[in-house]
């Protein structure tokens, strides 16, 4: 059940049926929006953050109900993240377990102490996560993987990496269904 909590309220409509199964209202809706759409940022721009950061953080239904987040290098490619992971472990048990995941990428952090803030850009994405089992799209997305972080490589060393690594690697995939990006105030202000 992923961890779901369901509120039921007396005489008041927070709790409805769908497909023979009470939800709640946050549910049916399932992602909130943006209470700051001043600091939104657009999809674009959302989208260049995922394409040019590094690293980011993967969010996981963990061990007794325990979020686990856990900082992952990854590559972003028509709307479906990919990151590599060995087969067993934490991460791969919270993906089995429950599968939906958010994963948050930082752009931008610079500190402005005289007004004890931050000057940031940020994604979130959330979706559903699996763990890629056929050959080909497991190939595929290591490839994508190793051209983003290597991009000069021949393809004979990559080949060669690919294949020494082969045996242990597990591809990962998240498929974006809801993403926002936000930019602090200040940045934003800056647009108007």
């Amino acid at each position: 059940m992923c961890g779901r909590v369901l509120l039921f309220l007396e005489g008041d409509a927070d709790c409805l049926m769908m497909n023979d199964e009470m939800i709640t209202r946050e549910e049916k809706y399932m992602f909130r929006e943006m209470r700051r759409k001043k600091q939104l940022l657009s999809n674009e721009e959302s989208i260049e953050i995922l394409k040019n950061g590094t690293s980011g953080v993967l969010a996981l239904l963990g061990d007794n109900g325990y979020p686990y987040a856990v900082p992952m290098s990854y590559v972003y490619d028509n709307s479906k993240i990919y990151f590599h992971s060995a087969k067993s472990g934490h991460k791969t048990d919270a993906m089995r377990t429950c599968g939906k995941a958010s994963f948050c990428v930082i752009a931008q952090d610079e500190i402005h102490p005289e007004e004890y803030t931050t000057y940031f850009k940020s994604v979130i994405a959330f979706g559903k996560i699996r763990i890629l089992e056929g050959e080909n799209e497991k190939r595929q997305a290591i490839e994508k993987l190793a051209m983003k972080y290597h991009p000069n490589d021949d393809e004979a060393n990559r080949n060669q990496e690919i294949a020494r690594e082969w045996n242990p690697l597990c591809m990962i995939e998240l498929s974006v269904e809801h993403m926002t990006g936000k930019e602090a105030i200040e940045i934003a202000k800056k647009k108007w």
